[in-house]
């Protein structure tokens, strides 16, 4: 399942990275999103903006474009 797929509110754990370029993975790496956290989908900017997520207990933004390529598992 992809990150943009979680309902708001819901949790997930981070499984695969891969697909996203380098350089975004490494900032993405930088601000905690790694394979193997919990990542709590907190809500979408309307008009394809950012989504927002919780995690390691800060909320953060990523593009709508690299939200389609995290794949989660359901908690």
């Amino acid at each position: 399942m992809l990150l943009t797929e979680l309902k708001p509110g819901t949790h997930g754990i981070i499984t695969d990275l891969s697909k996203i370029d380098r350089l975004i993975r490494r900032r993405l790496l930088d601000l905690g999103v790694v394979e193997g956290e919990r990542v709590q989908y907190k809500s979408a900017m309307p008009f394809g903006g950012p989504y927002m997520l919780e995690i390691c207990g800060q909320c953060i933004g990523i593009r709508r474009k690299e939200a389609m390529h995290i794949s989660v598992e359901c908690e």
